[in-house]
């Protein structure tokens, strides 16, 4: 009897499934400090146990998208380890800070299945929850991925494709307990940009760069846990060892950080995708688009829906060509909530 995991295929998803996802992780502070030796990550909230303190939390969090990688990692061998692409993200909501010294684990629903007319792939959507050690969901969100079969001959499921949303409301968005930016200090942040300074539709270039190393990518995504073949293995994808799209975001958001530094947690996200694969060599270069902007409710914390758009080369503010399709050199497109002080 076979004692290796070769990972789930398309026929081995059924709507209604859960699955609980191995190795829980005690995240520390030394996550932090790779975490910003591998991305340029600079927000003041994330960087000192002072200045979160100064905003009503107990310490610094870890970084939003750490926390992120952390679960995302737990799903890989359940979920893509035969993937042959991730198509996308919605419904995501961070839902409490994670500090160091919690236990995350993770579980997903499946909630949606699709076969490809080719009869050779399909689509699985999932639904992904990250907890503490207290059972308290700390993150969700639902992601869909394109997964191979292994028995060509199996009958294709019925199709169910899920009702997403396609921006979360201002009242999905959870503000954590007790952030209060009364004592903001714009100084050590390292901009004086409100919330009340933005404008919907005003976009941002972020002017700086970074090339990706190879080195670098798979030391990311092996702290994040992700086994996925095609980050790691030539032979698995000859043309070049895929970079984990969440090095990529990580990377985008960081270079956020000249011209949205007072963006300081991400609480939502609506949607993503990546556009174009990333492979070593490549030098990112990000701009961002205000889409939206929304008063939360708690006092003095704004939010802003931002576009952010990672690219490869190319021109700030181009997207798309004369047929709706992502133009070559862009690599990410996500859409997300940032909370703000105003």
């Amino acid at each position: 009897m076979a004692k290796t995991n070769p990972g789930n295929f398309f026929e081995d998803y059924s709507v209604g499934q859960v699955l609980h996802h191995a190795v829980p992780r005690t995240v520390t502070d030394g996550e932090r400090a790779l975490y910003h030796a591998l991305y340029p990550a600079r927000h003041a909230l994330y960087s000192s146990d002072e200045f979160a303190r100064n905003c009503g939390l107990p310490q610094s969090p870890i970084d939003d998208l750490a926390a992120f990688h952390v679960v995302f990692g737990k799903t890989v061998p359940d979920i893509s380890l035969n993937a042959v692409a991730n198509l996308g993200y919605a419904e995501g909501r961070w839902l409490r800070p994670v500090y160091p010294g919690d236990t995350l684990r993770a579980e997903s629903g499946v909630i949606g299945l699709k076969q490809n007319s080719n009869g050779k792939t399909g689509v699985v959507w999932v639904r992904t929850r990250g907890l503490n050690q207290r059972d308290e969901v700390v993150i969700e969100y639902v992601r869909w991925v394109m997964v191979r079969k292994s028995n060509l001959d199996a009958p294709a499921p019925e199709t169910v494709v899920p009702d997403l949303k396609k921006v979360l409301d201002v009242g999905d968005l959870v503000v954590p307990q007790g952030l209060d930016f009364s004592k903001y200090d714009f100084a050590q942040s390292g901009e004086s940009h409100r919330w009340d300074a933005y404008n919907t539709g005003e976009t941002i270039d972020h002017v700086d760069g970074v090339t990706v190393e190879e080195a670098e990518h798979m030391l990311a995504t092996r702290l994040w846990q992700n086994t996925a073949k095609v980050h790691f293995d030539l032979t698995f994808r000859p043309e070049g060892r895929l970079i984990y799209g969440g090095h990529v975001i990580s990377m985008a958001r960081a270079l956020s950080f000249n011209g949205l530094a007072n963006a300081q947690m991400i609480v939502g996200l609506n949607g993503g995708a990546h556009a174009n694969p990333c492979f070593a060599g490549n030098t990112i270069k990000v701009w961002s688009e205000v889409l939206d902007k929304a008063e939360t409710g708690t006092p003095g914390i704004g939010a802003l829906r931002l576009r952010l758009v990672a690219t490869k080369g190319g021109e700030p503010f181009e997207l798309r060509n004369e047929d709706g399709k992502y133009l070559p050199n862009v690599l990410l497109d996500l859409d997300y909530w940032a909370l703000m002080p105003m």
